[in-house]
C-alpha cells in the first residue's frame, strides 16, 4: 500500500471525529509532548548546526517546548531568542528549561504577531505551517524576509505532500470537516495539509528569498530542510 493509499484509509476511519483546536491539541499532550517528539531529534540537532556562528538574535515560530532551542543554546549559549507559540502550557515549559538564557516568550499567532523590520540575523519554524494554507503562508513568509536582516537566514523543517494528489486530498478534507462541525476559517485546527514542496518554495522565493537551498531529509520522512537566505 502507497502512502497516499494509507493516507486515503486514515481519512476514512476517522472521517466522523471532529476537530481540535489547535492549541487546546497541544495542551492537552504536553506531558508526552516531547516524547513523541524525539523521533526528529536528528532533525533537530541539524538546525542546530545550520545556524551561522555569528548570529546573535534568533526568532522561532511556533516554538513549542523549544527541541530545537535545546540544540541551538548547545551550540549558541549566548544567542538571543524570541520564541512565538499559541500553547501558554508549552511555552511555560519552555521557559523553565532555559530560564538561564536570553530568552522571551510571545504567547501569540505568530500570523498577526508583528515581527518587526531587520530585527532577527535566523528565523526558524520547526514543524509548524503544516496546517495553514497557502494564502496565509505567503503572507508569514513575507513578514519573515522583513524581520529579517540582510544575509539573514530562514531555516524550516517541515512536511510536504508527496504530490498534487495529496496536497488537494488533504484541504479538502480539512475543509469537509470544518462545515461539518461549523468551525470558522479563522479557528486554527490540528490537521496536516502540507504543501509539495514544489509549491512550499514558490511561495519562500515569491517572498524575496532568491537563496534557497533544500536539503533531503536522509531518513525519508517526508521533511526536508529548506535554507533560504536573504541577500545582502
Amino acid at each position: 500500500m502507497s502512502e497516499l493509499d494509507e493516507i486515503k484509509k486514515w481519512l476514512r476511519e476517522t472521517e466522523d471525529e471532529p476537530l481540535e483546536e489547535m492549541s487546546a491539541f497541544f495542551g492537552a499532550r504536553t506531558s508526552d509532548y516531547e516524547e513523541h517528539m524525539s523521533h526528529w531529534k536528528y532533525l533537530y540537532e541539524q538546525i542546530g548546526e545550520l545556524v551561522p556562528a555569528g548570529a546573535e538574535k534568533l526568532l522561532d515560530l511556533g516554538c513549542g517546548t523549544g527541541l530545537e532551542l535545546d540544540e541551538i543554546f548547545k551550540r549558541h549559549p549566548g544567542i538571543q531568542v524570541v520564541g512565538i507559540d499559541l500553547s501558554p502550557d508549552m511555552l511555560k515549559i519552555l521557559g523553565e528549561k532555559h530560564r538561564d538564557k536570553n530568552l522571551r516568550l510571545i504567547q501569540a499567532d505568530y500570523f498577526e504577531e508583528p515581527l518587526g523590520e531587520q530585527e532577527y540575523d535566523v528565523v526558524v519554524s520547526f514543524e509548524t505551517l503544516h496546517h495553514f494554507k497557502a494564502e496565509k503562508k505567503a503572507k508569514l513568509f513575507e513578514k519573515i524576509y522583513r524581520s529579517l536582516k540582510s544575509g539573514g537566514c530562514y531555516l524550516e523543517v517541515d512536511y510536504v505532500a508527496d504530490n498534487d494528489e495529496w496536497e488537494a486530498l488533504l484541504f479538502k478534507e480539512c475543509e469537509r470537516r470544518r462545515k461539518k462541525w461549523n468551525i470558522p476559517e479563522e479557528v486554527f485546527v490540528h490537521f496536516d495539509t502540507p504543501l509539495t514542496l514544489e509549491h512550499e518554495l514558490q511561495l519562500i522565493r515569491k517572498a524575496g528569498f532568491s537563496d534557497v537551498e533544500v536539503r533531503e531529509d536522509e531518513n525519508g520522512d517526508g521533511t526536508p530542510i529548506i535554507l533560504a537566505k536573504k541577500p545582502v
